[in-house]
């Protein structure tokens, strides 16, 4: 009697478990999404870092992005030429010429150069000052904290922190974009790795307000957009900017800089 209890509850048991599993291959084939194999092929490509550097959301999303052709096969700033080459393979076409990019921190208001308002105490972290009076302690609203965030996110070890300030090693940096993320006040973008000229200030001050805050900040004077024959040198809220695309790297703009804020 025991013996026959036993074999109705696992036959039931059987029967269930039978019954869900043909259920469930039903629904699977019914709901299932189209794998795009191309899409696929291009996510193993990638390094796998997820890092956002290419503005998608991911490896997948950039991968997603590249098979339906609305990214380039270059999208990966992590992976480079050998990356952009092989997915240029999967996808049919030609990779055209990569161009090495890497972040740069626009400041030079070291310890020595720039100005501080008071002795900040609270957390050693730029997250943290840059919500004390005036945007931290330095008296450029805009001039770099020196505490590291940015250094603390880096993967390749590029980051380091040299009288104040966040100083990028072009040879380690990948470009991964993680510190453009975490600098609380935007001074980091990512530049053409061979556009040896470029402004290292962000301040939108008044030239007079820049001055007496940092012996290294742009006033704005615009004798580099005179000296620029090339149109590549403009002055927006108070501050040089360079457009990479027509910067022949003649280095007369920075020559002529009577602040010296834009370097070679």
């Amino acid at each position: 009697m025991e013996f026959s209890g036993i074999i109705t509850a696992v036959s039931v048991v059987a029967g269930c478990g039978l019954l869900i599993s043909i259920f469930l291959s039903i629904f699977a084939a019914r709901f299932a999404v189209p794998v795009n194999k191309t899409e696929e092929a291009i996510t193993d490509a990638l390094p796998g870092n997820n890092c956002g550097g290419c503005g998608y959301p991911g490896c997948s999303g950039l991968a997603a992005a590249i098979a339906k052709g609305e990214a380039p096969v270059s999208g990966c700033p992590v992976g480079g030429k050998p990356v952009a080459d092989r997915i240029a393979q999967i996808m049919g076409v030609d990779p055209g010429a990569f161009v090495k990019k890497v972040a740069f921190v626009k400041c030079k208001g070291t310890c020595q150069l720039a100005g501080t308002d008071y002795n900040y105490t609270g957390p050693k972290d730029c997250k943290s000052e840059v919500m004390a009076p005036g945007r931290g302690s330095k008296s450029c609203d805009y001039g770099c904290l020196g505490f590291g965030s940015c250094q603390r996110v880096c993967d390749n070890d590029a980051i380091t922190i040299v009288d104040g300030i966040a100083v990028i090693d072009p040879e380690k940096c990948g470009a991964c974009g993680q510190c453009v993320k975490a600098c609380p006040k935007g001074l980091i973008e990512i530049v053409p790795y061979d556009s040896n000229v470029r402004v290292a200030c962000a301040s939108k001050d008044k030239g007079n307000v820049t001055a007496k805050a940092c012996k290294a900040g742009c006033v704005g004077c615009g004798i580099c957009v005179k000296t620029c024959q090339f149109g590549a040198v403009t002055v927006t809220d108070n501050v040089a900017h360079i457009d990479y695309d027509k910067c022949t790297r003649c280095g007369q703009c920075a020559e002529k800089c009577p602040k010296k804020i834009i370097t070679v």
